[in-house]
């Protein structure tokens, strides 16, 4: 048997073409690229206003079961259904994530798709890309400095530096950051107080580049940061710190999308990257907005799972930025399931119909999670060569027994040939105009019970734990007009639960939440429920120990 290629090394044999030729298939005229080299590019905001007054086209969202190490392929399967819609004479887009550095040297990988489903240029899209990750660490960073920076200088607004909120970030696996003591070293380095370090992709700066809808709006957002509070507990904002402007100025050319392209050379937009388990999780605003004036179809992605990425893009993203969406994809697999029915990773390739079967219980309750919402789903199964007819036979059935669809995809494998199946079913889902898009709860609820509602209506916890303390921090919120704001879930994605170990579809435990944190600026309050890291750890064996370049000098190693 010839050996299957990897992801790598299909991406380097790509034909790709100009980018000035992917942004003329979708009307965007030279002058309004902005080329970073031959294969990438930005969009200026002059097009971008330009197209405001085109009809929207359709958006369709891939999600996913709880991720298991058996790897479920939902960007795989976004890039997959982007160029089977194109295949069948659709003029479709997709808009899917930018790549951390933090993971890709990790444990998870790249964030570019797989197999003959990807979007290239691979290596750029997994490393630098167009340096928007850089910029936005250092507009976070430049906002810590200048606070202590004040305190340092007299602190005339008389900030309290025990209750300074606002953390450094970096674009890296880093625990030794995670708790860290600042300036220390005497009186000329300032007064020593705790700090810490997240990831980039967990930054507040990140999700409000991902949700503002221009540059005003960024600036405004921007200014909204709560980043300490006063002695009398009053808070202090960035525009109080006067840093705003000057982080608006590091990030004018991070807020615009970016154009790239698929294997199949369709076009792509690649912008923002919050995490889904300690954030909101989905691509920016403008890139998905953009994208819907000037595509007939924008079919985007969530991360993790539909509990975790869909609720969040569903109740965040679209109830922000007024999207509705027409149609769902949740993708599944095979091994996915015979893993969750108690098989271990090293056993997935011997046929086991009765695991599968097991295992559904998972996928079951986000096909009926997602029907909460009003839009219709279809189950994509993501092929692999072990899967043997009668486990995908099983895995259909019982989605036929949820009252969906299910459709085998082998995109990773053929490309588009191997999803015009799901295309065409996506396309008769949306002319069948059945979807009515509500989001899980209203704006006037209180925020404890608007975590409730998700913990119950999605999660199906017997309810949500939380002690005085956060209680009262949500009160004192909700009296300073925070009330009406959605709430982000932080949690573990591998379950529905706080504990990662527990899979399936489990039921009769409660969600803790341990922390509460307003995201003023972004528009959301943060809800941290269980043991949930914004500094991820490397792994024991972390992949960057084989990332190397060869004697070609090319990259290998990313994944």
């Amino acid at each position: 048997m010839a050996s299957v290629k990897s992801d790598i090394e299909i991406a380097r044999e790509a034909t790709m073409k100009p980018i000035m030729e992917i942004g003329a298939k979708i009307g965007i005229n030279d002058q309004h690229l902005i080329p970073y080299g031959h294969t990438k590019a930005k969009i200026s905001a002059e097009f971008i206003k330009s197209v405001q007054g085109n009809d929207d086209g359709n958006l369709i969202l891939v999600t996913a079961i709880n991720p298991t190490p058996a790897g479920e392929g939902k960007t795989t399967t976004t890039v997959g259904l982007g160029d089977g819609l194109n295949a069948i004479g659709k003029k479709a887009m997709i808009c899917i994530r930018e790549a951390s550095l933090g993971p890709c040297f990790g444990m998870k990988g790249g964030a570019a798709g797989g197999g003959y489903a990807q979007v290239v240029p691979m290596e750029d899209m997994n490393l630098h890309f167009t340096g928007d990750f850089h910029a936005i660490t250092s507009a976070h960073n430049l906002l810590s400095a200048m606070l202590d920076n004040h305190v340092y200088w007299g602190n005339k607004l008389d900030i309290d530096v025990r209750r300074v909120s606002w953390r450094r970030v970096m674009d890296m696996n880093d625990r030794a950051l995670r708790q860290i003591v600042c300036n220390l070293g005497g009186v000329a380095n300032g007064f020593p107080r705790e700090a810490g370090f997240d990831i980039t992709v967990a930054s507040e700066v990140m999700a409000i580049l991902c949700l503002a809808t221009d540059i005003e709006d960024l600036q405004r957002r921007l200014g909204d940061i709560i980043v300490a509070y006063k002695r009398d507990r009053s808070p202090v904002y960035c525009r109080d710190i006067k840093a705003d402007g000057a982080m608006t100025v590091l990030l004018k050319d991070a807020i615009q999308p970016n154009l790239v392209q698929t294997l199949e050379n369709n076009p792509a937009f690649v912008h923002g990257g919050p995490f889904a388990n300690i954030a909101h999780g989905c691509n920016s605003v403008m890139a998905t907005t953009t994208a819907l004036k000037i595509a007939d179809y924008v079919v985007t992605e969530a991360g993790f799972g539909a509990d975790l990425g869909a609720e969040k893009f569903f109740d965040i993203k679209c109830r922000k930025a007024g999207l509705k969406p027409k149609a769902v994809v949740i993708v599944a697999t095979v091994r996915a399931m015979k893993m969750n029915g108690g098989v271990a990773k090293n056993d997935l390739g011997a046929e086991n119909v009765d695991a599968v079967k097991a295992g559904c219980a998972n996928l079951g309750r986000h096909i009926e999670n997602i029907k909460k919402f009003g839009v219709p789903a279809v189950v994509g199964i993501n092929h692999f060569i072990t899967d043997t007819d009668a486990e995908v036979e099983a895995l259909s059935e019982f989605v036929k027994s949820q009252g969906a669809e299910a459709v085998l995809c082998k995109h990773w494998a053929h490309g588009s040939d191997g999803t015009k199946d799901l295309a065409n079913k996506v396309v008769e889902m949306v002319e069948g105009g059945t979807a009515d898009f509500k989001p899980l709860y209203g704006d006037d609820l209180s925020l404890f019970d608007k975590m409730e509602a998700i913990a119950k209506g999605i999660y199906r916890a017997d309810g949500v734990v939380a002690d005085a303390k956060i209680m009262n921090q949500l009160k004192a919120w909700e009296d300073q007009g925070y009330g009406k704001l959605p709430v982000c879930m932080a949690k573990t994605q591998y379950s529905f639960t706080t504990d990662p170990n527990m899979r399936g579809a489990p039921t009769g435990f409660t969600l803790p939440v341990r922390e509460v944190r307003l995201s003023a600026g972004a528009g959301f309050v943060v809800a941290v429920c269980g043991e949930i890291m914004t500094m991820p750890g490397l792994p024991s064996v972390p992949a960057a120990e084989s990332i190397m370049l060869n004697d070609d000098g090319q990259i290998e190693g990313l994944f």
